[in-house]
């Protein structure tokens, strides 16, 4: 099942980050293969504290999600 939220990116590292909802709390998640964006792009998002919309799945045993897709709000 696919769930949506939205915040900004907080930290990227490589194909990692974690991104903070409109209620202060911090999510991790990993880049799925899918999502057509790059490392890169997050970092970018990252600077301009853009908020963004992220599609994801939970990873099941771990701490954390699978961004399927991000969007950003602009």
């Amino acid at each position: 099942m696919t769930h949506v939220m939205t915040g900004f990116v907080t930290i990227v590292q490589e194909g990692r980050f974690q991104m903070t909802d409109a209620d202060g709390v911090s999510h991790l998640f990993i880049l799925g293969s899918l999502a057509a964006v790059e490392p890169d792009q997050l970092a970018a998002l990252q600077r301009r504290q853009a908020r963004i919309i992220v599609q994801y799945e939970p990873l099941q045993g771990l701490i954390g999600n699978a961004a399927k897709a991000i969007f950003a709000e602009d």
